[in-house]
């Protein structure tokens, strides 16, 4: 995989969008000054010029105090980060993948014009279904796959080892375990490699030498992880917060030289012999983008989930015409 070295003498994150999601992400990166500047934009003018007043409002409290916003989309320009959650919202009891079509549309649009601002920029898709719009997006753009990519599974993958935390009581930091695939309901967690600390996590056990991590028990965290969202869509509406809390961490990643390990989502090339769909797989991150994505050991009933999201994906994008 081939990137771009993108100059980035001034951090500059620019949020495309001011809704649930849009705003969140912004108030995370501006509290954990995640970049220098922070750029909100959105065609509903009042809407966006609000949501930045609020914002500058607390800044004398955040290490970020340069916050912009409006419906002029050269408020994004020069952007060493671009992030795109805009686009219709997920409602209760739709899939995705139900979203693919307007929000494509959408994508087709506005593309372009944030290029035209920011031709050096990372961009990162939020928007649903974000693997599909991954491969809009770079078609579109025709930037390197490693510059334009998707927050995939890493907010997933943060739900299932919290899960895990919570079920053995070791705090999260020392849960290495992935949900790979689709952001979505083909997605799957890899549990052959699954680790608490160096201990294989079916081999995990309580202080009296019981096995915590049965079939069952795993079987509920995955679902628990896969499912999280439309849960908390049916209580209040939307997912907000924790997407912007990842979007803010990626955002640091993406502007820092040291490389990191995300399960995040891009355009893969005959990765296990699937190319042209984008799913989430352990990738090298930094200020360079995605740098290379991992060949992560799979068992064989992993594989065919595996296979399958891309399957999946890719019934999704030829309805769409890609």
């Amino acid at each position: 995989m081939t990137t771009e070295q993108a100059p980035k003498s001034v951090s500059k994150l620019s949020v495309i969008g001011a809704g649930a999601v849009g705003s969140s992400l912004a108030y995370a990166a501006l509290t954990r000054g995640s970049a220098r500047e922070i750029a909100l934009y959105d065609i509903a003018e009042k809407k966006v010029e609000a949501e930045a007043a609020d914002l500058l409002h607390g800044t004398q409290f955040t290490p970020t105090n340069s916050v912009v916003g409006g419906a002029d989309i050269a408020v994004t320009k020069d952007s060493s980060v671009v992030i795109i959650t805009a686009g219709a919202a997920q409602k209760p009891g739709q899939t995705r993948l139900e979203l693919a079509g307007v929000n494509a549309n959408i994508l087709k649009g506005l593309m372009p014009q944030l290029l035209e601002q920011s031709p050096n920029a990372i961009y990162v898709l939020v928007t649903n279904p974000c693997d599909v719009l991954t491969v809009v997006a770079h078609k579109i753009s025709g930037l390197p796959t490693g510059r334009v990519f998707s927050t995939g599974t890493m907010l997933d993958t943060s739900r299932l080892r919290w899960g895990i935390a919570r079920t053995c009581g070791i705090h999260q930091s020392n849960v290495h375990a992935n949900i790979l695939g689709e952001h979505g309901d083909s997605e799957f967690p890899v549990w052959s490699t699954a680790r608490i600390g160096q201990i294989p996590i079916r081999e995990w056990t309580d202080a009296d030498g019981k096995l915590l991590f049965s079939q069952d028990v795993l079987d509920d965290l995955a679902d628990e992880a896969m499912h999280a969202a439309y849960k908390v869509i049916e209580g209040k509406g939307a997912t907000n917060y924790a997407i912007g809390l990842t979007g803010a961490r990626l955002t640091e990643v993406l502007h820092s030289p040291i490389q990191r390990l995300l399960p995040l989502s891009s355009v893969l090339t005959d990765y296990k012999g699937i190319s042209d769909v984008a799913l989430s797989v352990t990738s090298i991150v930094s200020n360079r983008g995605i740098e290379r994505v991992l060949d992560i050991p799979m068992n064989d009933e992993e594989y065919a989930k595996f296979k399958n999201s891309a399957e999946t994906l890719r019934a999704s994008l030829k309805e769409l015409g890609f």
